[in-house]
């Protein structure tokens, strides 16, 4: 468990809002998501009591919405396309040179929390697939050998 202060700065002003607006929990946990970057279980906690909202409805929400995480992120975010175009030319095998390369599977990050690694069914853009994302740039009609390539380079120039 992390030990995160959830009378922060971050948490209060947050909460200030939404205590006068009853019913806007997602929009709540929107915020806070954006503000720590996951949704921390001392965080929901609080929250809990605070707006006096069960925390099982906060995990509920928390865990019906892909958008949530109640992990922290890795610096750097890969996303693989596994929708029916990138399946089709491909994915399975992309996705498997990155959980290798990563030595982590789909939905995890990293022991040294560099990167996080997600599947999506669909990323819109069908006519480059398969398609992978790293750090919201889209790099299209990636095969295995150049995803490779891309995972090495990754980061690389911020870290």
């Amino acid at each position: 468990m992390s030990t995160i202060d959830t009378n922060t700065d971050l948490l209060t002003p947050i909460l200030d809002t939404y205590k006068a607006e009853k019913g806007s929990v997602i929009g709540l946990l929107q915020d806070i998501h954006e503000a720590y970057g996951y949704l921390p279980e001392e965080v929901l906690g609080t929250v809990s009591s605070e707006i006096d909202v069960p925390l099982t409805t906060l995990y509920g929400l928390a865990t019906f919405y892909n958008s949530f995480r109640l992990e922290p992120m890795g610096k750097h975010h890969i996303c693989a396309c596994v929708g029916t175009a990138c399946h089709v030319k491909g994915a399975p095998f992309v996705v498997d040179t990155i959980e290798r390369e990563l030595k982590i599977k789909a939905g995890g990050t990293t022991e040294d929390k560099k990167y996080t690694f997600d599947t999506v069914n669909c990323l819109g853009a069908c006519a480059l697939a398969p398609l992978v994302v790293i750090d919201g740039e889209y790099h299209g009609k990636t095969d295995q050998k150049k995803v490779g390539k891309l995972l090495k380079t990754a980061g690389t120039e911020t870290d």
